[in-house]
């Protein structure tokens, strides 16, 4: 029985693709891309956006393709939403790519996975348009626990962009929201223990200068968006999106276009933001 809910699913996913085709091919929707663009006031944009780039399984099975296709596709993807962005005068965005919790999956699986982000991470650092536009490449997580080779394409990624500071770029990978505030914490207590820091003097401020994202010139998401229909955040991000404007969107990711993306910068410039008060 749920095959056959999946299998429908699927075909009415299809025909929703093939309307947006339909729409692109006949310049309706340019024409309503462009009116999105331009509602959207350039004064107040987010200057942080983050991403969790979710659905890339389902993408694959709408194509009847296997996993590692709709990974394909969803890095693809990529590109096109940083070069979104950049040119809207976005300063940082930050993509959820692979969690701590994501080492459970198939062991195929993620060894693929492993092998598209070292291919992504030496292109991405010799990408022209990255260093024509100064753009800094960071990966944000427990590095140590990848293989080699990707921690080897991961330096050499930060290596070759350390000096930019127009555009940032954070992956999140082999990252978890709980073990990153755990790491700042241990890192704080052996500063205590060394007589270097007194308990009372631990605070947020304290605290959000052990996080990953200590060195960014904005560290807290002003907006998180995720893709598929999903509405949680799934340890992402946790102690920064604190007061993040959260939009999720039911494409999935591969399929992610940028009407979706100046839908979401629209809905974020609609909210009021109070910060608690």
């Amino acid at each position: 029985m749920n095959n056959v809910k999946n299998k429908l699913k699927n075909i009415g996913k299809r025909l929703t693709i093939d309307f947006y085709r339909f729409l692109d091919n006949s310049g309706i929707l340019k024409i309503y891309e462009k009116i999105l663009e331009e509602s959207i006031d350039k004064n107040n944009l987010p200057k942080h956006v983050a991403i969790i780039m979710d659905g890339n399984r389902r993408a694959a099975e709408i194509y009847e393709k296997d996993r590692y296709y709709g990974h394909y596709l969803g890095a693809e993807k990529v590109k096109d939403v940083l070069r979104w962005a950049r040119d809207l005068g976005i300063k940082v965005v930050t993509l959820y790519a692979f969690s701590t919790e994501n080492f459970k999956r198939p062991k195929e699986e993620v060894e693929k996975l492993m092998e598209l982000f070292e291919k992504k991470f030496y292109e991405i650092a010799d990408d022209e348009e990255v260093h024509k536009y100064k753009v800094r490449v960071r990966a944000i997580g427990r590095i140590n626990l990848l293989p080699k080779n990707v921690q080897k394409a991961i330096k050499y990624a930060e290596d070759k962009t350390k000096n930019y500071s127009e555009f940032f770029i954070n992956v999140a990978i082999a990252y978890g929201g709980q073990q990153e505030i755990i790491d700042a914490v241990k890192k704080i207590a052996e500063k205590v223990k060394k007589g270097e820091v007194k308990p009372e003097d631990i605070d947020k401020e304290l605290i959000d200068k052990h996080l990953y994202t200590a060195d960014l010139p904005f560290p807290n998401p002003d907006l998180i968006i995720r893709t598929s229909g999903e509405e949680r955040i799934s340890n992402f991000l946790i102690w920064q999106s604190s007061y993040s404007e959260l939009y999720f969107c039911d494409i999935y990711w591969p399929l992610f276009r940028r009407v979706d993306f100046l839908r979401a910068i629209r809905e974020y410039q609609r909210r009021h933001r109070r910060f608690g008060q």
